[in-house]
């Protein structure tokens, strides 16, 4: 039979991975008699953890929900999974970022030695609001462990980098194994990326992280590179936008909206809106094309007045004509719908 300490904690393991456990079965998973695990959950209840007992053909028990937090029990991967997730919520803007270093500074403090390396080699930035939404694409964490240990110890990294659907697979360039600087490893949209400089190419690159197959071993440790601008969130908010890394939207313009400023904020991303009456604003808004953005403020039920510069009243002008064209029939007829 274990020692009562490691009983005690592997039956608090297995109360945290479900929601009831048969008492029979608990005895049988550990090794050891149903009066014992009775005993054993005596304990644990006198040391703050809330659970409960339930009737029914078996009886079993229930690691409740209490009004304090008592100690909790994570294995490895769900340490790291925290830490990872905390580090996420210190850049995500939701207005928990001290507390969230808080908690991972407490995190850190009790994690064994050999989690700590792992957690300190896995430094996160999280770019934008859409860095907050779900996953489009999973990646192994192992890759990711990987990623970040080689951003830590400043190695060249070599890999092998899928194509994307419908990209050449044929192509040498493609296939070959990229080598790289990394420099950061960030969240973007639901996916993780890659900032390197790209040793063949001589350029920055932001790589798809579900894409790479790390080499081993890394290669020889380099002098870190100054990221154009400095500011890695600007940096791969530029690339996305399409404005050669500077973090500025290639088109902004400015409007004059029909609506409430608190109803237009709520849906303008990282525009910036200023309140003229009650049912008045002006918003302020980037996009990657002059028609791009004159769609997105389009999708606000209101009328608009364009302040300025000309392309966007010129962009409002292109989309109006084809949305006239297309509200009319195939034979040049009005549309039931006009």
């Amino acid at each position: 039979m274990p020692k009562t300490s490691a009983r005690l904690l592997s039956l608090l393991s297995m109360l945290q991975a479900r929601r009831d456990w048969p008492g029979a079965l608990l005895a049988e998973r550990l090794d050891i008699s149903p009066r014992t695990v009775r005993r054993d959950v005596d304990r644990l209840r006198e040391l703050g953890y809330p659970i409960v007992a339930f009737k029914g053909p078996e009886g079993g028990y229930r690691l409740d929900a209490g009004t304090e937090l008592p100690p909790l029990l994570f294995d490895d991967e769900q340490a790291v999974a925290l830490a990872v997730a905390l580090q996420i919520a210190t850049t995500t803007g939701a207005g928990i970022e001290e507390a969230a270093a808080r908690a991972l500074t407490t995190v850190r403090q009790v994690m064994p030695s050999r989690l700590r390396r792992r957690i300190d080699m896995l430094q996160i930035t999280a770019v934008g609001r859409s860095a907050t939404t779900r996953p489009e694409s999973q990646v192994d964490s192992g890759v990711l462990m990987a990623l970040g240990a080689a951003v830590h110890a400043r190695e060249v990294l070599r890999f092998d980098y899928a194509s994307p659907p419908g990209a050449g697979d044929d192509d040498p360039a493609m296939a070959a194994p990229r080598r790289v600087q990394p420099h950061h490893l960030v969240t973007w949209g639901g996916r993780w990326y890659l900032v390197a400089w790209d040793l063949d190419r001589e350029d920055w690159r932001t790589f798809r992280a579900d894409r790479i197959t790390p080499r081993v071993p890394t290669g020889p440790r380099f002098t870190p590179r100054e990221l154009p601008g400095g500011d890695v969130a600007a940096f791969v908010a530029g690339r996305f936008r399409g404005s050669g890394g500077s973090g500025e939207w290639p088109c902004r313009g400015e409007v004059i909206l029909g609506l409430p400023a608190a109803e237009v904020s709520r849906y303008s991303r990282d525009g910036v809106v200023e309140e003229l009456g009650p049912d008045r604003c002006r918003l302020v808004l980037g996009s990657w094309s002059w028609a791009g953005l004159a769609a997105d403020i389009g999708r606000f039920d209101a009328d608009i007045e364009v302040v300025g510069p000309a392309e966007l009243q010129d962009a409002f002008g292109q989309l109006a004509r084809r949305y006239a064209n297309a509200a009319t029939g195939p034979l040049g007829e009005k549309s039931q719908y006009v």
